[in-house]
């Protein structure tokens, strides 16, 4: 993949889903150390980041977390590592990594079955700046 930052985090997320762009807005609010980076899985650069792990391309129930020359997580996983990245009172929902991800995934689960009911009506309309932070 061309023009990736390897020190930043990528968070790829179903564009179409209003529950997963209201978080992909709350976590843009709190980077304030400019970790993350952002793209929709339906994206050419998303699509590309499946296909090359061998990952289904058409089931955007699963929220990635790639750090590239490094690893990348997946549901609940991908949730926790993102609040200890952003630290402060967020980092001690890291705290719990210690479960297994067939529990935390369990919640995870639940929650993208019924993400379209607990979507919200409002709609991003990122800076200038903002917007240097999302990959199509």
């Amino acid at each position: 993949m061309e023009n990736i930052d390897s020190t930043k985090y990528y968070v790829l997320y179903d564009g179409d889903c209003g529950f997963c762009n209201f978080w992909v807005q709350w976590i843009l609010a709190r980077d304030t150390r400019d970790h993350f980076m952002f793209a929709s899985l339906q994206s050419d650069f998303g699509q590309k980041f499946l296909k090359e792990r061998g990952l289904e391309t058409k089931n955007f129930n699963t929220l990635y977390l790639w750090k590239p020359q490094g690893f990348y997580l997946i549901k609940s996983k991908a949730v926790l590592e993102i609040a200890k990245i952003l630290g402060g009172t967020y980092g001690m929902l890291a705290r719990l990594n210690f479960l297994p991800a067939g529990v935390t995934d369990i919640i995870y689960d639940r929650i993208a079955a019924n993400r379209q009911r607990l979507a919200t009506e409002s709609c991003l309309l990122p800076t200038p700046e903002q917007r240097r932070k999302f990959i199509s």
